[in-house]
């Protein structure tokens, strides 16, 4: 059913030994089928409050597949790896052929990464597309997945996707939200349960939570805590996403009010010591970006 040229799978052989082993059973008609996407560390924090609310009793869902990015070389012997979220699926025991990590349609060669997600747009082949259309998942759930999704993809749930963004939307739409918000010294900031639009970041908000900024907080220690609290917001809401509430009293955004977030460029990352001390401690506190 998967074209083995744009789906790549991954294998585990360990994983059954595990005691920290999930077990994933096929498809159950009676429960909502939910697919994820994510990538980073952070996505993981948001794809183990899936599996463990999944695994529940009462649990009205399950996972049907997860969705991310390709392996790739890094740490110091620039091994190939496996995603965060892709590695963390495996050691919890999800089957390998339901990872899935399409690359983007008509690239070979080298992919060139980017430096946080929401980096560049996604366009999916109509083969993975069909793949995903066999699996009819009724929700989408994305979490700094590291692509920006292209509308043929939005048409498949039919729920829609979900998505946690580390902003008070409509404040800092984009690639590097927490970046920009220690940059420019805010003293609150949050996460936001949004539906995804075609337009980046601008669809109606299921929910926020507002989190007040320590002023010594770096932006990996601030974007972990924030994904953490926006998994559990996720799983508080997914009852009234499930029933279709969530849709109808989602608030629309206020584009009037909306700020940028673009990803932080190299030349940004330098300190002059021509600027004030105050600035040079909330541009100190971007570092490091989110590395998918």
């Amino acid at each position: 059913m998967y074209s083995p040229s744009l789906l790549r799978r991954f294998f585990c052989f360990n994983s059954a030994s595990s005691s920290s082993v999930t077990t994933f059973s096929s498809t159950n008609s009676k429960k909502m089928s939910l697919v994820f996407f994510g990538s980073p560390q952070v996505s993981a924090t948001v794809l183990d409050a899936l599996f463990n609310a999944s695994a529940a009793p009462s649990s009205s869902f399950e996972v049907a597949a997860i969705v991310t990015q390709p392996p790739s070389r890094r740490d110091r012997g620039r091994k190939l790896m496996p995603s965060p979220v892709a590695q963390h699926a495996l050691d919890r025991g999800f089957p390998s052929e339901l990872i899935f990590t399409p690359e983007r349609a008509g690239e070979s060669g080298g992919r060139r990464r980017p430096t946080n997600f929401l980096s560049f747009v996604f366009f999916l082949s109509e083969t993975f597309l069909s793949s995903l259309r066999a699996l009819q998942p009724e929700l989408c759930i994305t979490a700094a997945y590291g692509n920006i999704l292209p509308t043929k993809f939005l048409n498949i749930p039919s729920l829609g996707t979900v998505n946690i963004h580390p902003s008070l939307l409509p404040f800092y739409r984009g690639a590097a939200p927490v970046q920009r918000a220690l940059q420019d010294g805010v003293k609150e900031t949050g996460v936001s349960l949004a539906f995804t639009v075609r337009d980046l970041d601008a669809g109606p908000v299921i929910a926020r939570e507002r989190l007040e900024v320590d002023d010594q907080i770096k932006a990996s220690d601030l974007l972990a805590l924030l994904f953490c609290k926006g998994s559990k917001l996720l799983i508080n809401k997914l009852p009234s996403i499930f029933d279709g509430s969530a849709k109808v009293n989602a608030e629309p955004q206020d584009d009037s009010k909306a700020t940028l977030a673009p990803k932080i460029t190299p030349e940004e990352s330098w300190l002059s010591f021509d600027e004030e001390a105050l600035v040079l401690h909330n541009k100190a506190g971007q570092e490091p970006e989110l590395k998918c």
